[in-house]
């Protein structure tokens, strides 16, 4: 019924979260989306942002995924839906409530291809000892990339974290200059460690992508 409804007008219900604020859960036109209070987390514009991102990486060589910033799950719907993806997901999601969501709205939960952890993305990079083919780097707080997830000892750690035939997709985009130019900074940092770099600007005619592979 209300997958109709939206069709007429939007359906909503608010979740209130620690780290997010108030969420809120909207039918529009058939679908389902989970946005803050200014900016879609997952299932509507941030789902075409990071599939243009996808469609720039040759997933047939990529055996294991790591996504920073799970959200509601829909990166990994578009993996599993739209590419066809089969192999292994890990995910890392600061926050209880939105991995609540992501199962009981979207059904996104761990089975024997997905593993969810309840952590700190930050943390995670820093003491992660796996090495995974492609990092998807998607956090947010609202409108904003916290400024650690700008920060040179950050990327250490996903440096540290991709194969050697890996790549990393980042939703780099940021709200003030202070941040523009701290992107800029990571940027030629990876440039410096022999990344092919690739910036996208305007995707979806909102967000920066930017692509590392090694060369």
């Amino acid at each position: 019924m209300k997958r109709l409804l939206s069709y007429i007008y939007p359906v909503s219900k608010t979740i209130s979260s620690q780290y997010n604020g108030d969420l809120e859960i909207t039918w529009y036109n058939g679908k389902k989306h989970l946005n803050s209070k200014n900016a879609n987390y997952s299932y509507g514009s941030l789902q075409r942002i990071l599939k243009f991102g996808l469609k720039k990486i040759e997933l047939s060589k990529v055996d294991s995924i790591l996504v920073l910033g799970m959200g509601g799950g829909s990166v990994i719907e578009t993996l599993r839906q739209d590419f066809n993806y089969k192999s292994k997901i890990t995910a890392v999601e600061i926050d209880q409530v939105i991995i609540d969501i992501a199962k009981t709205e979207y059904g996104i939960s761990e089975n024997e291809n997905l593993k969810i952890y309840c952590t700190d993305a930050y943390d995670f990079a820093l003491q992660n000892t796996v090495r995974y083919d492609l990092i998807i780097i998607d956090l947010f707080i609202d409108l904003n990339v916290p400024d650690k997830f700008l920060s040179l000892d950050f990327w250490d750690g996903i440096i540290r974290s991709k194969s050697s035939r890996g790549s990393i997709l980042f939703n780099a985009s940021v709200g003030s200059q202070t941040s523009s130019l701290k992107l800029d900074h990571v940027i030629s940092y990876l440039r410096s460690k022999v990344y092919d770099i690739s910036v996208f600007d305007n995707v979806n005619n909102t967000n920066t992508i930017v692509i590392a592979k090694g060369l």
